[in-house]
């Protein structure tokens, strides 16, 4: 078996004690890591002022792969200003290493079953480097009456396609065989156009599967009231991010999703991230559940081609009943135990 040189960045708040757990559970499943850690976030930000130094972002080029906890301040923290994490570090990562494809799949756990719905198992791929993202625009009198601020959206063909393309083979290789556009059409008609075109071009090429299209406000009611009509979804950047938020709520908790930063071309290493945050109220406590992070260091593995592994910890987080008490280690024990 190959051994692997992984970045962690445990980050802020909890982040640390889910990236341990994942750690652990992997080497449970018998993959070897040469584990690289690296101080970022808002603790480093606040000590140095620093957020993604060059030299950083250069050694994390020449990995295999990145673990990232989270990162973050306490809510209500003014000391770090908004965006500077966000877009320093976290949208640094995905521009820098072209990580265009943002993969949350979402599998309501064992025994959950919250609001009375047949069980989740699809995936969102969410367009990862463009949309509103990209920082196109500014503020114009800035502070007075006259206020004016824009906030472009960057689509290009490129771009989409790519994005479009790796859904269509991902559905390919589920048992559904089916893939859903979720946009806004009917008011974005410039964007929303090349997504449909788009969509439409490359599903040509794709004529077993089926495929369907929602407004995302639908796609929201449809996602609380009948999750199951999805299998993989794709979608814009924005979209996404919130669409995403709301999947991870109806399946089983935010703190259970998983998530994968991809460069499929592997010019570069991919980032795997849980979607929760850092959570600083109970930081030390046992309370954090790893199982996002650890579901997110399987889909770390099979990416790398360790496919037996990834099944395995996958089976075991499946098979594991989420009691009402756990510490997190004591989550992290079960599961490498299972696996």
């Amino acid at each position: 078996m190959a051994r692997y040189r992984v970045g962690l960045i445990g980050g802020d708040g909890i982040g640390p004690e889910v990236i341990g757990e994942t750690v652990k559970v992997i080497k449970a499943a018998g993959v070897e890591l040469d584990t690289v850690e690296y101080d970022l976030g808002a603790d480093r930000y606040l000590r140095t002022g620093d957020v993604l130094p060059d030299d950083t972002l250069l050694e994390i080029r020449a990995l295999d792969a990145v673990l990232l906890g989270a990162v973050g301040p306490p809510i209500g923290s003014t000391q770090v200003p908004s965006g500077i994490l966000e877009r320093g570090l976290l949208l640094k990562l995905r521009f820098e290493l072209d990580l265009y494809v943002n993969m949350r799949p979402f599998v309501t756990p064992k025994g959950w079953n919250r609001f009375n719905i047949e069980p989740m198992d699809m995936v969102v791929i969410r367009e990862n480097t463009e949309g509103p993202y990209v920082g196109e625009g500014g503020l114009l009198r800035k502070g007075t009456k006259q206020e004016v601020a824009t906030q472009g959206s960057l689509n290009t063909r490129f771009g989409v396609e790519r994005v479009v393309r790796y859904a269509f083979e991902l559905a390919s290789s589920r048992p559904r065989r089916h893939l859903s556009l979720v946009h806004k059409t009917n008011v974005l008609t410039y964007a929303g156009d090349l997504w449909q075109r788009t969509f439409n071009d490359v599903a040509a090429e794709f004529p077993d599967i089926e495929t369907a299209y929602s407004h995302v406000d639908a796609a929201c009611i449809h996602m609380v009231e009948n999750p199951t009509r999805y299998d993989v979804i794709v979608t814009d950047n924005l979209f996404g991010d919130i669409l995403t938020d709301l999947c991870g709520a109806v399946s089983g908790g935010i703190g259970l999703a998983a998530s994968a930063n991809l460069n499929p071309d592997r010019t570069g290493p991919s980032l795997f991230e849980p979607v929760h945050g850092a959570a600083h109220d109970i930081v030390g406590t046992g309370k954090a559940n790893p199982m996002a992070a650890i579901r997110s260091g399987a889909l770390m593995l099979e990416f790398l081609g360790e496919r037996e592994a990834a099944s395995r910890i996958n089976r075991a987080l499946e098979e594991y009943e989420i009691p009402r008490v756990a510490k997190t280690s004591a989550i992290g024990d079960a599961i490498a135990e299972r696996v």
